[in-house]
């Protein structure tokens, strides 16, 4: 039976509303310990949230295709899933730190229903892994609409205050190397071959036994079509001799790939046929084929044909084939791999709503974040967005759906136009807006400069649990911070009855 947390206080136990945490501390830790502990001390914000977190439960034989709660083996509770998974993004920490953290911090060990003593409860690494990516991003977004209304009950002065939003988008790397179509095959046949070679051996067939000298073959053909640059010598017959020089190791290197990318779709046939291996175990295989075929094709059409390969055939990695080449024009940053995502900050410093963009710009997705912000907080009164997201679609649209757009044009503006962005409120959003780099900025140092997860859908879990986290560590800095002033007006209180 799976809990979202065991109700029954256990021998050493201690009450996590009663945990007390370091107000002088100056670390993310106890902030966002504070926030995940508001969350289990307010009733009116526990429910709600406990009951989406009912709904995180590995696949099973359930009516909704989870695992039943009442039956099984009781795993992981929800409530520890959610406090290490805000931490792992809260932190910017992998695994291995949020592993260590859990089995020895004892403030998190409390946090997470330990006692401090008779307790030798740890966890595994893999357990970790596993339950983290229970989630769903769309269980992340009902829960960060729970947090954002606790933090505006905190904040607000009262429930209906309009709240002006900025949006605005960023690039969230993937992890990934950078992208040539040379290493972009190497790394295609590679896999194709180790792939290979794995079913081969569990299928218990003799196909690839030499799989590792295949490799070191198919490498020393890449570093050679890679070290080969073009000349720059004055002398035309130096340039044709490397340019030839170039097409040829160019050519050996294709040949080679080609024909381990032939054995691996014959050792394909044999293991579906032969060995009697669903289709579904070789998709892997299928999968990395065909990626090595489309290389060699981009190659063969670029080196030896001289053509240019379009943008749109283009991918980036054989691994996360979800990232894009994405140019900015920020200075020192030419480009950047991985995927944009959209935020929408309030005045208060809560991020209300994220959307990730995939294959998308900014100009494309202006209404659309307005209205689901709006879908989720009704309260809003004003957008304010920078050039990008303009577009004359876009001043119509976003006029038509919320009180006050702050949408400064393109190029030359008309007399309408230089009226309307001259207005004094206009203005005075206008200069607010860049505050929201502030949030990106945040977001970037507590997960977001890379994301660690692999896969589109890892990727939009991993920026979901970093807005719920950032938001989490926003209510615990103003907890902690009012705290911290109480205890300071105390310690003043005291002082002057002892002079008295």
């Amino acid at each position: 039976m799976r809990n979202v947390i065991d109700p029954q206080l256990k021998l050493g136990e201690e009450d996590i509303a009663a945990i007390a945490l370091d107000l002088r501390s100056r670390d993310d830790i106890p902030q966002l310990l504070r926030g995940l502990q508001h969350i289990y001390t307010l009733p009116q914000l526990r429910e709600p949230v406990f009951a989406i977190l009912a709904e995180v439960r590995p696949p099973g034989g359930g009516e909704d295709g989870k695992a039943r709660p009442e039956t099984g083996r009781p795993g992981l509770s929800q409530w520890a899933i959610l406090v290490l998974g805000v931490l792992r993004l809260g932190l910017n920490a992998d695994y291995d730190r949020i592993l260590e953290l859990a089995n020895q911090h004892t403030t998190l060990r409390k946090m997470l229903g330990h006692a401090d003593w008779a307790d030798d409860t740890t966890y595994s690494l893999q357990t970790l892994k596993d339950n983290l990516s229970l989630f769903t991003p769309e269980l992340l977004e009902r829960i960060n609409q729970a947090v954002v209304d606790a933090g505006h009950a905190l904040v607000k002065s009262s429930p209906d205050e309009p709240l002006a939003v900025r949006c605005d988008s960023f690039v969230v790397e993937t992890h990934v190397h950078y992208p040539t179509d040379i290493n972009l095959l190497c790394d295609a046949v590679r896999k194709a071959i180790e792939t290979s070679a794995g079913l081969c051996e569990d299928a218990g067939l003799s196909d690839w036994r030499q799989s590792a000298y295949n490799v070191r073959c198919l490498k020393k053909a890449y570093r050679r079509a890679q070290t080969l640059k073009h000349s720059t010598a004055q002398d035309p017959d130096k340039r044709a001799a490397r340019r030839v020089e170039i097409e040829a190791a160019h050519a050996a290197y294709l040949e080679l790939a080609g024909g381990f990318l032939l054995r691996a779709r014959e050792t394909r046939l044999r293991l579906h046929l032969i060995a009697a291996l669903p289709n579904v175990l070789l998709e892997p295989l299928d999968a990395f084929i065909a990626h090595g075929e489309r290389q060699i094709d981009q190659i063969r059409r670029r080196v030896l044909g001289g053509q240019t390969i379009p943008h749109a055939e283009k991918v980036f990695s054989i691994f996360q084939p979800h990232t894009e080449w994405i140019s900015k024009g920020k200075a020192g940053v030419p480009v950047e791999l991985g995927l944009r995502v959209a935020i929408v900050e309030d005045q208060h410093g809560f991020i209300l709503h994220h959307r990730v963009m995939v294959r998308i710009t900014d100009d494309q997705v202006a209404v659309p974040l307005v209205e689901e912000t709006l879908e989720r907080f009704p309260t809003v009164a004003s957008a304010s967005m920078d050039k990008g997201f303009h577009s004359p679609a876009n001043q119509r649209g976003l006029a038509e759906v919320i009180d006050f757009p702050v949408l400064p044009k393109k190029g030359k503006c008309s007399a309408a136009e230089r009226a309307r962005e001259g207005d004094p409120r206009f203005i005075q959003l206008r200069r607010k807006h860049s505050a929201v780099e502030s949030a990106i900025n945040a977001l970037e140092v507590h997960g977001l400069d890379r994301c660690r997860d692999h896969g589109i859908d890892g990727f939009k879990r991993y920026v979901a649990l970093a807005v719920v986290a950032r938001n989490l560590q926003r209510i615990g800095a103003l907890l902690l911070a009012r705290e911290a002033e109480e205890a300071r007006r105390e310690r003043e209180r005291q002082r002057r009855r002892r002079a008295a």
